[in-house]
């Protein structure tokens, strides 16, 4: 097989499982064993990291009039007297700034982490295993929080629900499998978030986190390894319009998903995927 075909097969798989709390990363990960992709290979390790930013440039994309709704809302509070009508600091209760603070509260840890990021995502039955408990976990989580919330709207979350949210990343990052969009989303319905509106805080705080992680692992990249020959940027290039496209329209079908429904299948389906993932580690030991 090609590494263009690899990288849209990757691609597709990045674009339908990115916002989903199944975990794109073990999807990834999953999907280069079946291709028979050298996982250890610096290229393909960098390329799991960097086609995710395709799929969030689909969230600039499909919420793009929100996103101005927001800057232009913050300018407009800037310019009068940096006050909410409540009193508040703009700077500690509008979602702009408030995104980018839990953004800071997950970059530092996971930037000193960076190693052990790494060694982890190497393991799938590491994979497996948080696969597993996290679906335990969003299924406990989202039958709990269903009838504690607080936050209906995302320009009512607070200071305390966006550094919380901004930990709970943190698991996602340490331990591959967990899934980012899950850990946000559970730990925003922690807080009191709607299920709605902690999926729109992971949608919006995905935004920075993984242009931050793309940029950096490209950059890491290229400072290590001498620069990759015509067809793997060419692979590169197809893996990351790929999970754009498709990314694009999961978003449309999600948000309309959790508008009416439940997380209680995508725990189930972690379930299942984790333990077969977990078996079939054990009867294929390395």
């Amino acid at each position: 097989m090609t590494d263009l075909i690899a990288a849209i097969i990757q691609g597709v798989v990045e674009g339908l499982t990115e916002f989903l709390p199944v975990s794109s990363t073990a999807h990834i990960l999953i999907t280069q064993e079946l291709l028979s992709i050298d996982r250890t290979d610096s290229f393909w390790k960098m390329f799991a990291v960097f086609i995710q930013l395709g799929a969030i440039l689909a969230v600039v994309a499909y919420f793009w009039k929100r996103l101005m709704g927001f800057v232009a809302s913050f300018l407009q509070a800037l310019s009068a007297k940096d006050r909410h009508p409540g009193g508040k600091s703009i700077w500690l209760s509008h979602p702009l700034p408030l995104v980018m603070i839990s953004f800071v509260v997950t970059a530092i840890p996971c930037f000193l982490i960076d190693k052990l990021i790494d060694d982890n995502m190497e393991s799938l039955l590491f994979i497996g295993i948080a696969l597993v408990v996290g679906g335990i976990a969003m299924f406990v989580i989202d039958r709990y929080a269903s009838n504690q919330v607080t936050t209906t709207q995302l320009e009512e979350i607070s200071l305390k629900q966006a550094i919380v949210i901004g930990l709970a990343q943190i698991v996602a990052a340490v331990f591959p499998g967990t899934s980012r969009s899950m850990s946000t989303i559970a730990g925003g319905q922690l807080m009191g978030l709607s299920r709605s509106a902690a999926l729109e805080f992971s949608f919006f705080l995905s935004i920075p986190i993984m242009f931050a992680a793309s940029g950096f692992k490209l950059l890491k990249y290229l400072m290590k390894q001498p620069l990759p020959e015509v067809d793997r940027w060419i692979a590169l290039s197809a893996g990351f319009a790929t999970s754009f496209i498709v990314a694009f329209f999961v978003i449309a079908w999600f948000m309309q998903w959790v508008r009416t429904r439940g997380f209680a299948p995508f725990a189930l389906y972690r379930v299942v995927a984790g333990a077969a993932l977990i078996g079939w580690v054990l009867w294929n030991p390395a």
